[in-house]
């Protein structure tokens, strides 16, 4: 849909420079003036109809990408256990999910919620 949107604006501006240059050679000192003023006049509305129309075509919402993130650890890595900072109790990995791009633990034990900081290693 968004190609359709796209054409119809493209073709209105057509419609409309063509009929400014059209009205414009109505004044001009050699033409009848009447005879160019009315088709730039029509060719006008019909370059705002295609915009009218063009702003009422209705667009597909995106739809919601999902987004796997895998991490690949170098060689043989420890992995620490991870601790509740409220309670103390043991977390999996399970209890950790991705809210907004950020790493985000919900305890099983006491419920409380914090986000994961990774602390600097020096």
């Amino acid at each position: 849909m968004k190609a359709t949107k796209l054409i119809l604006f493209v073709v209105a501006g057509f419609f409309l420079i063509f009929s400014f240059l059209v009205i414009l050679a109505a004044f001009s000192p050699n033409s009848s003036g009447v005879s160019n003023f009315l088709p730039g006049i029509i060719l006008a509305v019909i370059g705002f109809i295609l915009i009218f129309f063009a702003t009422r075509v209705k667009t597909q919402p995106d739809q919601p990408t999902n987004v796997t993130v895998n991490v690949d650890l170098p060689g043989n890595v420890d992995m620490d256990t991870i601790k509740c900072k409220s309670c103390g109790g043991t977390l999996s990995p399970e209890d950790i999910k991705m809210v907004a791009g950020a790493p985000v633990v919900t305890c099983p034990f006491c419920k409380t919620t914090y986000q994961l900081t990774e602390e600097p290693k020096w």
